[in-house]
């Protein structure tokens, strides 16, 4: 009914944050595994107990986390922590990865059930055999000669990794033949193929009980003792059937399944989106039939249980933090709405569920007089069937100016199932703007951060909202909010009331206040208590999303500031690549008009891409651009030439501007200005929007400078040295004019270093951070987008997950910055507006961290930039004309 497949399959989307319980730290005597090492193990493993835990805990996310899985892993017998699929490459290639890893879940008291298969290997062993394989239907055809090879191998691969587990200082048993019972699938057809008739869980619960992971092969046996080949998946699927397991993990050496785009998918919920995904052209084959069968296997099992598909060396990241590392499929729930407190079926359970996190001896008063208003009022409400979610939303009146959310309660189980992130995906979908209030210190911050698309503190709480794009409406909304707090959002008396109640709730229960100005949302949260991240020198008036709307007071009373005519535009240089892009931009731009365009190459010919009018280009000369000047023909000049040259032209309006009352704006795509102090660097992101907006003559940053600035940026305080910047670009950032560095023929299988040292890039970024950095960059054979693989020395030990936190609530609000969990890919931002920053590899001292960032060259590396500039001078919204990042 209401799909979250948009939210979960966008182009980089990552995995929206899972949040669980908080949960009291383990202690020493709750983790058993300590009983079952020897001392030899001890003395032979490489990590000892408490180091592996002590590095677990600093390289895949908090210590807090972790505490918080385990607490939820341990609730249950120890046979039902978690199913895990081995694959024959996975015993190959990552051995060693996918014992480390298990090792620590023993280590710290998880006892997974392991089940491997060895397809690769017996391909091998057959071709050497002379035997070539047969496949009917996807289903290996196994005569007794294969049978044979089968049984041989299988007893092999499974003493291999029972033995580097005891290597590593885990106890494992191998549970080889009897584990299974089987008939066969079709004999006639793939002969000694089985179709699981049963599992024997006794022997599975022993070994556990004893201290030991067992470790299945997939082969089973028939009543009278044939022995039979199955299909790792199935017996994986059928092993979790039995034990009913919190997990089943699928390990991969692709990490998870991926999208049209070729991005990771980061969580499937199947009520909500199975149906969509199966009618997408790219879901087909092997993603079709995985996504196909695993649904299969959840609509058989609790609805607690999901299944992962993960990379070996992220299984730890993957269970034990709330970005996770790879694909994460659950059957989530489908919501319901009402509209009329009569559609409730039993309207105390309604109240129970709105008085769950509420204490005081007033709370059952207050939730009765809540749903009292309810009935006499305009409302929506979504919740899923067994009530873990509710979510109520006041429509505008005359006391309220926007939707308002005005209540949302989330239980351990909503949040385990991510009907949180449903509920906000109904609410887009149904409510095109709406409005909440949270406290700033809330836990959920950067949750909410990621819902909205701005924001404004005051008084220690912060309004959010999306969907608001018209400037004055939004200047009007932060107007009231500072005038009036949330009292501007409705019934105040009703809401104060509320509020007093909710303060005194003391249960971990994720909320806002069951009141019309939606004043709380405390809870479920796995986000560590955080300040409201409102730096003065980036964010002026602690307004996030500050520049979303049009600029209230427009610098020097421009012409454009009434909107009553577009902003007029000369672009000088406009034969270049990025020249080019700027002109694709602005014959886009409701609000600016491209008037004049120069290139000497070019006079004289008709200017293609630009549809509003039809432009020939000139041949301006310096004298030319001071008598336009002159005459106030121009509101924005745009220098789009090689460094070095654009000099005379800027000094030719500085002439004018002498001699008249004309203040045109002048933005210069070179290096010329960066480092002139009179010049105001526009880099928004980093630089006070608001000197940006009083600009006439505005610097644009570097393509490679701007992405590594961001992407060092967060960690200013935290640097514990200097960072090197491994910069690559595509040839497009040479330029057009013919050189070694865009020939495409001499990079072609290359890889060409430039500039070693000193390049000007270098300067310009340790400049603006006011910090040395190392530069190397080099070219390559595609043609636009800039990698940046970062390392970043650090002055205290730090972990993976806090660095990311950083980085999100750093950008939390930046519509151009997007804070992903993957090293993000060149094409993935070629032809996009923004930056992705991600990787956030920590080294194992915990003092070096490795960020990655990737920018287009030619849009948010230069003409995006240009104009993200442009509109913030001239008095537009910041994002107009620009296609925002998703």
């Amino acid at each position: 009914m209401l799909s979250a497949c948009s939210t979960a399959l966008r182009a980089g989307a990552r995995r929206t944050v899972r949040r669980l319980p908080k949960a009291r730290a383990l202690p020493v005597a709750a983790i058993r595994p300590l009983r079952c090492f020897s001392s030899s193990a001890i003395r032979n493993s490489d990590l000892t107990t408490r180091g592996m835990i002590v590095q677990t805990l600093s390289s895949v996310g908090s210590k807090r986390e972790v505490q918080q899985y385990l607490s939820l892993f341990t609730s249950v017998s120890s046979q039902r922590f978690a199913v895990i699929k081995v694959g024959g490459a996975i015993l190959t290639d990552y051995l060693d990865e996918l014992c480390s890893s298990l090792a620590f879940l023993y280590t710290v008291g998880l006892y997974p059930v392991i089940v491997h298969g060895a397809g690769p290997q017996l391909n091998n062993l057959l071709e050497q055999a002379g035997i070539e394989p047969q496949f009917e239907e996807g289903i290996r055809i196994t005569d007794a000669k294969t049978l044979q090879v089968a049984r041989k191998l299988f007893l092999q691969e499974n003493l291999k990794l029972v033995n580097k587990l005891e290597e590593k200082g885990v106890h494992a048993q191998p549970l080889t033949m009897g584990m299974f019972t089987a008939e066969y699938l079709n004999k006639d057809k793939w002969g000694y193929v089985g179709k699981i008739t049963g599992v024997n869980k006794e022997s599975i619960e022993s070994a556990i009980s004893n201290g030991y992971l067992p470790v299945l092969t997939s082969m089973a046996m028939t009543e009278d003792g044939q022995v039979l080949n199955v299909n790792a998946d199935v017996a994986a699927a059928e092993l979790a059937r039995a034990l009913e397991p919190l997990k089943v993990v699928y390990l991969s050496e692709k990490g998870g399944l991926f999208d049209a785009s070729g991005q990771k998918i980061s969580a499937i919920n199947l009520d909500e989106e199975y149906d969509h995904l199966m009618s997408q052209e790219w879901v087909r084959y092997g993603t079709r039939l995985k996504i196909k069968e695993i649904k299969e296997l959840l609509d058989t099992l609790p609805r607690t249980t999901s299944v992962a598909i993960i990379h070996p060396q992220d299984l730890q990241k993957e269970l034990f933090t709330d970005s996770g590392a790879g694909t994460l499929i659950r059957r989530g729930s489908k919501l319901l709405s009402s509209r009329d407190i009569l559609d409730f079926k039993d309207v105390e359970k309604l109240k129970d569920v709105l008085l769950r996190d509420r204490e005081g001896p007033d709370a059952r008063v207050t939730v009765d007089k809540y749903v009292e208003f309810l009935k006499e009022n305009p409302f929506v409400a979504y919740y899923d069937g067994p009530m873990n979610a509710l979510a109520i939303v006041l429509p505008p009146n005359k006391t309220r100016s926007h939707a308002t959310l005005a209540t949302l309660t989330i239980t351990k189980s909503g949040w385990l199932t991510n009907v949180a992130d449903n509920v906000f995906t109904a609410l887009k979908k149904e409510h095109p703007k709406l409005v909440w209030t949270v406290k700033e210190d809330d836990e959920n911050l950067a949750w909410f951060f990621d819902k909205a698309d701005g924001s404004i503190a005051r008084n220690g709480d912060v309004m959010f909202w999306y969907g608001i794009e018209n400037g004055d409406e939004i200047i009007q909304l932060m107007a009231d909010f500072t005038r009036h707090g949330r009292a501007m959002l409705g019934d105040s008396n009703l809401e104060s009331r509320l509020h007093r109640a909710a303060n005194n709730a003391s249960q971990n229960v994720s909320r806002t206040g069951a009141q019309p100005a939606a004043a709380q949302a405390r809870g479920y949260c796995t986000i560590a208590r955080r300040p409201l991240m409102t730096p003065a020198k980036t964010l002026p008036q602690t307004v996030r999303g500050y520049a979303t709307s049009t600029n209230p007071n427009p610098p020097y009373g421009k012409k454009n500031a009434s909107k009553t005519q577009p902003a007029r535009v000369a672009l000088i240089g406009a034969r270049g690549y990025t020249g080019q892009a700027l002109i694709s931009l602005l014959n886009s731009h409701p609000n600016m008009d491209l008037c004049s365009v120069s290139s000497r190459e070019l006079a004289g010919q008709k200017l293609k891409g630009y549809d509003k009018r039809e432009i020939t280009y000139e041949n301006l000369s310096p004298e030319d651009v001071r008598d336009m000047e002159k005459r106030g023909e121009i509101d924005c000049w745009v220098m789009a030439l090689p460094n070095g040259v654009c000099k005379p032209y800027v000094d030719a309006i500085y002439e004018a501007r002498n001699s008249s009352s004309n203040h045109s704006l002048i933005v210069d795509l070179s290096a010329d200005y960066r480092f002139d102090s009179s010049w105001t660097y526009g880099l928004p992101e980093l630089v006070p929007r608001s000197n940006i907006a009083n600009a006439t003559q505005i610097a644009n940053p570097g393509c490679y400078a701007t992405a590594a600035q961001l992407g060092i940026a967060p960690l200013l305080e935290h640097l514990g040295g200097q960072p090197t910047i491994f910069g690559v670009s595509g040839y497009s950032g040479a330029g057009t004019k013919p050189s070694p560095k865009n020939d495409v023929e001499l990079l072609t299988n290359n890889l060409m270093p430039y500039s070693l040292t000193d390049h000007i890039h270098e300067r310009e970024i340790s400049n603006q951070l006011g910090h040395s950095v190392a530069f190397i960059p080099h070219v390559a054979v595609w043609f636009q987008g800039i990698h940046h693989t970062i390392s970043i020395p650090l002055n205290k030990t730090m972990t993976s997950r806090d660095i990311r936190q950083i980085y999100q609530d750093r950008y939390a609000g930046e519509k151009l910055v997007k804070v992903v969990g993957e090293a993000p890919l060149v094409k993935a931002i070629s032809g996009k507006h923004g930056v992705e920053i991600g990787g956030f590899a920590v080294h194992s001292s915990g003092k070096r961290v490795v960020v990655c960032a990737t920018i287009d060259n030619l849009l948010k590396g230069a003409a995006t930039q240009c104009l993200q500039n442009m509109n913030l001078a001239l008095g537009f919204a910041e994002y107009e004309g620009i296609p925002v990042m998703k």
